[in-house]
């Protein structure tokens, strides 16, 4: 047994909270700034939405596998080995008829932070023991920059991990450039979960040292503080990075010597910059019509890069537009004219602000995790790509230059994550989710993908399991302690998945003998060697503390700073070992969404489009500062900010003027995708024109594929790739009206189980 700690402490993704007194969760004190996302633990597990057994919906259950009746029918409560026999028989029916392809195995990161008890590794080491599935790549975070980066500079560092830190910007830098801001609601949350929220601090010490810091961005509140905002239009910051090239380009500022070592291709981009190769200079009169700044704006924005050693930083939200890579490839050209890249605390840099932690010291070791195993079957999709390869199965699509083939799946199996929150046009969501003969999920609530499901089984929280957590951004390995008992018949997803393996014969190889708490155990005992530290306490006295600090970070180095100092040393993995400006590999692709260069292309809606006649308003789906994704929707920081239950829109004064709407109303956001309601919260931080509604509110349809009751954007947002090459989420695309809401309000039944 596990031994009674003197004080419960849980990890979460959004910050690490002990037990006070009276058993409530309150943030532990070594975090200095602690997300108040925490205070719905003890209501989401308590909450009415919550699974309480295994159901079955009542038209599968009653006539066997097929679609047709999901998100209308109900559901049936059954026992925990009928459910166990059922999912085992199902999984076997499809891998024997139509092959382990057939089935998607469906998860997502953000479930747990636990090293352990999280889904996405358990539902991948079940269905790797099966035969194995068919799997995604990439993410909804950053797919496209993912996607684009090797290309360009050989690996994907600079996006996710190897970000140049914080302490080198602030030592040599002088103006740091946010393209896309750094929105402190999004460092709330770090993957693997935090103890110490730092993102505020380093912001914080970059002002106090006298770094410039210049806010690009429609929102005027896109980073805790700034010396300057440029309200451009939303998905125009390439032609505004055009505009800033062809003025160090102008001036003779480019750094050719820097050009001529470390890169190649400055030729071809030079003359599009300067209009030699298609008529058409990116001079700031160009682009200030783009981007609705002034010219004279961009022509200052421009010297300040060439008098100041510059930092540029672009956010994840960026790259999900519509041509998503050319920002990120944009940027890279940018710095490499001005010869900055591989510069101390200079160069460029992604996703500062976009979750906590980056710039922040990297261990230089890994934490220990479940193995997974391998997956023996050859079929993959682009995460975002789900509902194509459901209405399609056999279709051709582009992918990194090759052409794939959709899988026909008959089995979607779903651990961990939520596809009706991450994925874009729901309406079509639904109509692809129909196809599937079976739809199997792992949920503690009631959500739309439960409610969209065939077989449904109760899984417990983080807060009712025994855990360990650990970040690669923080050197700290944590206690994660059970604080509530699951309610009804939740079990975990290790549970879950030996009930089900017992009955396919994979008992054995699944749990290699060991309960959930002998693996904790495995897992701590593996910590030595992954991290070099053999001096540890045993296990009983890390249960019972607060945790272990193993310092040992990577070197202090600037993002391409060893490629800088000895190229022919550190070359990159590019087929010439440089920084490509112009990619062979890219242009022979002959893809028309996304040519050899970083280059303006319109996107299909944007607020120069024609469509915008109809639909005026651009509309931001941004991260949400209630909540993490979805999760805690239905806690009282999400709830407190609805506006009569519905999530709230912003909206420049100007454009609400216009249409005759005041704060506090009750608006239908609407384009030809769908529609859904929401709260009026009026903004001057919002340029005009552009209106923001926070991803996250619980799907709501006041009917199947109706109008959403209860303002989750993705019904409006566009279910088409940032490109043919990345073929990556595209949500940032989107253009909207806003109208009054006159008619009764449709109540709000997202938390509420089905009936």
């Amino acid at each position: 047994m596990l031994p009674e700690p003197p004080e419960r402490r849980i990890v979460t993704h959004w910050g690490s909270y002990r037990t006070d007194a009276e058993g409530r969760a309150v943030p532990v004190a070594e975090d200095p700034a602690p997300s108040a996302i925490g205070r719905g633990l003890e209501a989401m597990s308590r909450s009415p939405a919550r699974v309480l057994r295994p159901m079955v919906r009542r038209g599968w259950l009653e006539n066997g596998p097929g679609g047709g009746g999901r998100g209308r029918e109900p559901f049936v409560p059954v026992s925990w080995d009928e459910a166990d026999r059922l999912v085992a028989a199902e999984v076997d029916r499809v891998r024997r008829l139509h092959g382990n392809a057939a089935i998607y195995g469906g998860s997502y990161g953000w479930a747990s932070a636990g090293r352990f008890h999280h889904a996405q590794s358990q539902i991948h080491r079940f269905l790797n023991l099966a035969g194995g599935y068919t799997r995604s790549v990439q993410n909804y975070s950053y797919a496209a920059g993912d996607v684009i980066l090797p290309y360009v500079t050989g690996s994907a560092a600079g996006l996710s991990f190897g970000h140049t830190p914080w302490s080198e910007i602030r030592a040599h830098a002088r103006q740091v450039l946010m393209f896309g801001g750094m929105p402190a609601r999004n460092t709330q949350v770090n993957g693997g979960g935090t103890q110490r929220h730092g993102f505020g601090a380093d912001f914080d010490a970059c002002r106090a040292a006298g770094l410039r810091m210049v806010l690009i961005s429609p929102l005027g509140d896109d980073a805790p503080a700034c010396d300057a905002w440029l309200a451009l239009r939303p998905t125009t910051d390439v032609a505004l990075m055009l505009a800033l090239a062809h003025e160090v380009i102008a001036a003779g500022r480019v750094d050719r010597a820097f050009l001529d070592r470390y890169t190649t291709g400055a030729e071809a981009v030079l003359a599009y910059v300067t209009g030699a190769a298609d008529g058409m200079a990116k001079s700031p009169a160009w682009a200030a019509p783009i981007t609705g700044l002034p010219e004279g704006e961009i022509r200052a924005l421009a010297q300040s890069v060439m008098d100041l050693p510059t930092f540029i930083a672009v956010s994840w939200s960026l790259q999900r537009a519509r041509h998503g890579e050319q920002p990120y490839w944009m940027a890279i050209t940018l710095a490499a004219l001005l010869g900055t890249i591989g510069k101390p605390g200079l160069g460029f840099g992604f996703g500062y602000g976009s979750i906590d932690g980056i710039g922040q010291a990297e261990n230089a070791y890994s934490w220990p995790k479940l193995g997974q195993g391998s997956n023996p079957v050859d079929s993959f999709i682009p995460v975002a790509r789900i509902a194509d390869m459901l209405l399609a199965p056999g279709g051709a699509y582009p992918y990194r230059g090759e052409t794939r083939h959709y899988p026909d799946i008959r089995l979607v199996y779903w651990a961990g994550g939520n596809p009706f929150h991450h994925h874009q046009d729901l309406n079509r969501l639904v109509r692809a989710w129909q196809r599937p003969e079976t739809v199997i999920v792992h949920e503690p609530w009631w959500t739309a993908t439960a409610r969209h499901a065939d077989i449904v089984l109760p899984a417990t929280l983080p807060t009712e399991r025994d855990d360990i957590a650990a970040s690669g951004r923080e050197p700290l390995f944590l206690p994660s302690h059970k604080i509530a008992e699951p309610p009804g018949e939740a079990r975990d997803d290790y549970a879950i998945l030996t009930g089900i393996a017992r009955h396919l014969g994979l008992e054995a190889d699944f749990t290699e003998g060991r309960s959930a708490e002998a693996w904790l155990r495995h897992l701590y005992a593996g910590l030595p060697a992954l991290t070099g530290q053999g001096d540890l306490p045993d296990f009983e006295d890390f249960w019972q503390g607060t945790g272990l600090r193993i310092d040992r970070s990577r070197p202090v180095r600037s993002l391409l700073q060893r490629f800088r100092e000895t190229p022919e040393r550190h070359r990159l993995h590019t087929p010439s070992g440089r920084i490509e400006l112009y990619s062979q590999t890219i242009a022979g692709f002959a893809l028309p969404d996304c040519p050899g260069h970083a280059a303006w292309l319109e996107p299909e809606e944007w607020l120069g489009a024609p469509a915008t006649a109809r639909h005026p308003l651009h509309l931001l789906s941004t991260q949400p500062a209630t909540r993490l994704h979805s999760q805690m929707d239905a806690g009282p920081t999400a709830q407190e900010s609805k506006i009569r239950g519905r999530e709230p829109l912003r909206m420049n004064p100007a454009d609400a003027a216009a249409r005759g709407l005041a704060a506090g109303d009750v608006v239908r956001v609407f384009n030809d995708r769908g529609a859904c309601l929401a709260g009026l919260v009026l903004s001057e931080a919002l340029r005009p024109g552009v209106v923001q509604l926070a991803t996250g509110a619980w799907y709501d349809p006041v009917e199947p594929g109706g109008l959403d009751a209860h303002g989750n954007p993705n019904v409006l947002t566009r279910d088409q790739g940032a490109s043919m090459l990345s073929q990556a989420p595209s949500a940032q695309s989107c253009l909207v009206e806003v109208a009054a809401w006159t008619d009764p309000l449709p109540p709000i039944r997202a938390f509420q189980p089905p009936t």
